[in-house]
């Protein structure tokens, strides 16, 4: 018999990652700060992804990448004097990545907006100075709709994830 503890202690235990990263590269950019940008839309302080590492070959795995500087714009007022990256920053990086995966799809789709997260778990803080790796699965895809499941990784440890959900709007 397996023990499984309730939904609300699950927070507390060491999250598996989506997918194992030992055999991926993690300096390797296959879509540049710029392709990203041709992509989705975010732009100046809202672009939460800086580019992509890796996609498996059927296109529903993914791995990008945010580069936390010192100048972000939440630093004063996120924590003053502990700077903390905000959670929905997070979400939005992951919601980044999904729209991105989607696009790898639908080439040429129009604009899809986030229009749901779910299973929002935070794990561990963000600061500037991390490299906050962007994990993202396919769960579900249409043309108009996709689920993606996204963690975010910070020095081996997972920090958040969450399922986001996307429509074309």
């Amino acid at each position: 018999m397996v023990n499984t503890p309730p939904e609300s202690q699950r927070h507390n235990m060491p999250a598996e990652l989506l997918f194992p990263l030992d055999d991926i590269d993690l300096s390797e950019v296959i879509g540049s700060y710029e392709h990203v940008g041709e992509v989705n839309p975010q732009e100046g302080d809202m672009r939460q992804l800086d580019h992509i590492i890796w996609t498996n070959t059927e296109k529903t795995h993914i791995l990008g990448v945010k580069h936390l500087s010192d100048s972000e714009f939440w630093i004063p007022g996120h924590i003053p004097g502990r700077p903390l990256m905000p959670g929905v920053l997070m979400i939005e990086a992951g919601a980044q990545l999904s729209s991105y995966l989607y696009h790898l799809k639908t080439p040429g789709a129009p604009f899809v907006g986030f229009t749901r997260c779910d299973d929002v778990i935070f794990r561990g803080q963000v600061v500037p100075g991390d490299t906050l790796y962007l994990l993202g699965v396919e769960t579900q895809f249409r043309p108009r709709r996709f689920i993606c499941k996204t963690q975010g990784v910070v020095n081996g440890a997972v920090v958040f994830e969450a399922q986001i959900t996307g429509m074309v709007i």
